[in-house]
């Protein structure tokens, strides 16, 4: 598990009017909350999180946020964007308890499917049902993103929840709520042909429409 820094101020000033202060000054306003202290308000240069932001693991992983010198470790919980302009507007970070399972969606990566007979396949398509789910673990066992290979899909074939190999230490919650939840996360269709079966189903039967 890779640590990222992310530097932060405290404030003192809160509510609307502070916070539109802070975005004129290019800085956002946030917030820090869980475990053993009280929520605490803080501020982060507007350029430098952005550019942070751009990254999956500003969103998966445990971030070591720098607040005037003191570093709290953190997961991101909420970000709240501009609608239209490149801006992010607040951001909700929670502490992390080394001694506490996270519930965390974590990025998947697929690898090798061009290696695959699916992949190879020129009327084949392989679709990822799913581009992350989520987790449990210590933070210790928090990976930033989970791989999946592909290398031996093939046509036809669906790889699901289950069969989705999970590092030491992590485990997928929906899992133990029964078979229902083992839900597709890669399957491999044949395109073409699937194309041509709804070019069927839509057309008339017979000639039908000809002859009215």
């Amino acid at each position: 598990m890779s640590e990222h820094s992310i530097k932060a101020t405290g404030r003192k000033d809160e509510g609307k009017g502070a916070s539109r202060r802070l975005r004129h000054a290019a800085k956002i306003p946030a917030i820090v909350y869980g475990g053993q202290s009280a929520p605490k308000s803080i501020q982060l240069e507007h350029e430098k999180t952005w550019i942070a932001s751009q990254n999956e693991w500003f969103y998966s992983s445990i971030l070591s946020l720098d607040i005037d010198g003191k570093v709290e470790r953190v997961l991101l919980r909420d970000m709240q964007r501009h609608p239209y302009k490149q801006q992010i507007m607040h951001l909700d970070f929670q502490r992390v308890n080394e001694n506490e399972a996270l519930r965390v969606a974590v990025p998947l990566h697929f690898v090798n499917v061009e290696k695959s007979p699916a992949g190879k396949a020129a009327d084949v398509v392989v679709t990822h049902e799913l581009n992350e789910i989520q987790v449990s673990c210590l933070p210790k066992d928090l990976p930033e993103f989970i791989e999946v290979d592909l290398s031996s899909i093939n046509a036809g074939d669906t790889i699901h929840l289950s069969q989705v190999k999970l590092p030491a230490g992590v485990e997928v919650p929906e899992l133990k709520l029964g078979a229902d939840h083992d839900v597709a996360v890669v399957v491999a269709r044949h395109g073409r042909v699937e194309e041509t079966t709804d070019e069927a189903a839509a057309a008339p039967e017979g000639g039908e429409g000809e002859a009215k």
